[in-house]
């Protein structure tokens, strides 16, 4: 990109679409590119120990990095999808200095006055989109296990708020907390409030 004229270039990825509660996390990542990180890749391929590791040397390296989230309620009001797209834009423009040019992971983010390219399986073909999930993710993960300390019920230090049989075990049991996205119902979980 930088034969291009763009120097500063930023990789954006978010996390937790698909889960039943909590935010969708957005992260905007600007590498140095005279910094190579070796091991940064999609986050959904490392284990979260590794996660950790690189989430420590990217945000200590990066030339500028930032995170935001839509919330639950966001979620329900706009859907997910324009839920994500707000926590993007907010988080490139959380960056200072703004990037000459962002790389998302698979969309463009509406209103936003930067350069922009939408990359097909971003988190997998481009590191700074990459480092980018990383940082969501660990982001996202710590909030998580931070609200399971405040409400163990559903264990959200294990699943971080993805249906899996537990989770919805746990809403079955207790309901539905105010964490969770009210505009999420999985016909899975209607079988187990059978």
């Amino acid at each position: 990109m930088r034969r291009w004229g763009f120097y500063r270039v930023a990789g954006c990825d978010e996390v937790g679409r698909g889960c039943l509660a909590g935010p969708v996390v957005a992260a905007a990542v600007v590498l140095d590119p005279d910094r190579h990180i070796s091991g940064v890749c999609d986050s959904k391929l490392i284990g979260a120990a590794e996660r950790e590791r690189l989430y420590a040397i990217i945000t200590t390296q990066a030339l500028a990095w930032a995170v935001a989230a839509a919330p639950p309620d966001e979620i329900d009001d706009l859907n997910i999808h324009h839920a994500s797209l707000q926590a993007m834009a907010r988080a490139v423009r959380a960056l200072a200095p703004l990037p000459d040019l962002v790389l998302v992971d698979a969309f463009r983010i509406p209103g936003l006055p930067i350069a922009q390219r939408a990359v097909t399986h971003g988190d997998r073909r481009c590191t700074a989109i990459a480092a980018a999930s990383i940082v969501a993710k660990v982001t996202r993960d710590r909030e998580m296990v931070e609200h399971h300390a405040a409400d163990p019920r559903y264990g959200y230090d294990r699943h971080k708020g993805y249906a899996t049989s537990d989770h919805l075990a746990a809403v079955a049991r207790y309901g539905y907390s105010s964490l969770h996205r009210r505009s999420f119902r999985p016909s899975s979980l209607f079988d187990t409030m059978e």
